[in-house]
């Protein structure tokens, strides 16, 4: 898969070197490999890319076509990622460490947004008000122009096409920053805009790094639309430079996601939730599992099962679909380990793991499982992003709400209970943008999906995620009684 030729950014239609001629080295998290040299945008590449997309904009090109001739587009798109999905599933396996079965599934589900959004793009519609005799009125659903888009490296995928569909369905175009660490993927889609014959500038598709090419972008006067998913920190960041411009942005800030495990719960879907929703792609997932809080009365019995099962999980590169698979860097793994110490610094008891891997070439850490969490310690409140999972007990129901809604994150959080009446009224107060019911990821590409809180606003997935891309404007037509009546 390594190979000299360096790959380029895709900017109106066209496949540009760097202007300054520096490079970004992407390597294999499973054995710290150089798999692929990319050129590195800096701000004459953003400037050349967001030229492009305005140009789109502001000649109408999406405007004016079809809603229906969009879709078309998107469809296409999709058709060429999913004949190439084995290949694709490789290289994203291969850049982000993860799991090429769950890297396949990457691959489905990019093609399901891009035909989900495809779909529905002739169907946002405005309405008609009555005011009354001699006047019409109607509302337009328009886009904002210029949507720049700031890709995190742990879906690279599919987060790209999620927010790319939305934006073209509605008839903005895009500049996308694809993640430094693992650019590979948002250049796929790139070749898959550019085989689909999407009219150029339509999609713009920038390798570069978040300090230089990421903030040219979103300070760029021409841009009019921010999609950002990532950090708390560097979301404040995108805040800072939207407010100047008085840019709208659909943010999404990680989480620090909660499961409330009830006496009655069953423990064995409780323990097969935690590999996928804690330790799956390394546990670097931004609604994942990583606190589970456990009725007192069962939670030795639990900690023994999970026990058991986290040290029972395979460990290895992503292309022999291990469970544990590498961290997307040596420094994310150093951050992870270091969250570890303080953790067991500040009282929480090791159960399992809690160390890196280091007989190992690549990024990994061992899957970790902590009980005896504090409410007021680092590990409860602060998101690790990493194959760490925070047990903490309660008493009563109402303490478990109140343990699962104390953190300024509210992204995701789940419950497992056999009582309906406890699953909906927990559920309820769950204070969070999406609840788990039973199981972890449940949702899908069809249900709305965000934070509350610090983990951000605005809504991804599901048909709710499309308002986010449009500003409704107003017509009004006063009109007069024709003169022979």
């Amino acid at each position: 898969m390594a190979s000299a030729e360096v790959i380029k950014n895709y900017i109106d239609g066209k496949w540009r070197d760097s202007s300054s001629g520096r490079r970004i080295e992407v390597d294999d998290p499973s054995n710290g490999e150089t798999i692929a040299v990319v050129a590195e945008a800096g701000p004459e590449e953003v400037e050349l890319a967001v030229a492009a997309a305005n140009r789109v904009f502001r000649d109408r090109v999406l405007i004016d076509m079809h809603p229906y001739d969009r879709g078309r587009m998107l469809f296409r798109v999709a058709d060429v990622l999913e004949s190439r999905s084995d290949e694709i599933a490789t290289v994203n396996c291969i850049e982000t460490g993860k799991a090429l079965n769950f890297a396949r599934d990457e691959v489905r589900t990019a093609v399901r947004y891009l035909r989900y959004y495809g779909g529905l793009a002739d169907k946002l519609e405005g309405r008609s008000i009555p005011r009354g005799a001699n006047l019409i009125d109607y509302t337009v659903r328009s886009p904002f122009g210029v949507s720049a888009q700031i890709v995190p490296w742990n879906g690279p995928l599919e987060l790209t096409a999620r927010s790319l569909a939305c934006a073209i369905a509605t008839g903005n175009s895009v500049v996308v920053k694809s993640p430094e660490l693992a650019p590979l993927c948002g250049i796929e889609i790139a070749r898959a805009c550019e085989t689909a014959g999407l009219p150029h500038g339509t999609v713009n598709v920038l390798t570069g790094y978040g300090q230089t090419a990421g903030q040219a972008l979103i300070e760029h006067p021409d841009v009019r639309h921010i999609v950002f998913t990532g950090s708390l920190a560097t979301g404040r960041r995108v805040l800072r430079a939207a407010s100047e411009r008085i840019v709208p942005c659909i943010m999404e800030l990680g989480g620090k996601s909660a499961a409330v495990v009830y006496s009655d719960a069953d423990l064995d879907a409780v323990v097969e939730a935690v590999p996928i929703g804690t330790f799956s792609n390394a546990g670097q997932n931004c609604n994942g599992l990583t606190r589970l809080l456990v009725d007192r009365t069962i939670a030795d019995e639990l900690l023994q099962k999970l026990k058991v099962r986290v040290e029972g999980l395979s460990i290895g590169p992503g292309r022999e679909n291990c469970d544990l698979t590498p961290m997307i860097s040596q420094k994310q793994r150093q951050g992870i380990e270091q969250a570890c110490q303080t953790a067991i610094s500040q009282g929480a008891r090791l159960v399992t793991g809690g160390t890196t891997l280091s007989e190992r070439s690549g990024y990994f850490m061992a899957a970790t499982v902590f009980a005896d969490v504090a409410r007021d310690s680092s590990l409860f409140q602060k998101e690790v992003f990493g194959p760490v999972l925070a047990v903490t007990t309660f008493d009563d129901p109402a303490m478990a709400v109140e343990l699962a809604n104390d953190t300024d994150q509210g992204l995701a959080a789940g419950v497992f209970t056999q009582n309906l009446d406890q699953a909906l009224w927990t559920a309820d107060r769950l204070w969070a943008g999406q609840i788990y019911v039973n199981g972890w990821y449940v949702g899908g590409v069809e249900t709305p999906f965000g934070g509350v809180k610090q983990s951000g606003y605005g809504r991804e997935k599901g048909q709710e995620a499309l308002d986010g891309y449009v500003q409704t404007r107003n017509v009004g037509i006063r009109i007069s009684q024709p003169s022979s009546v």
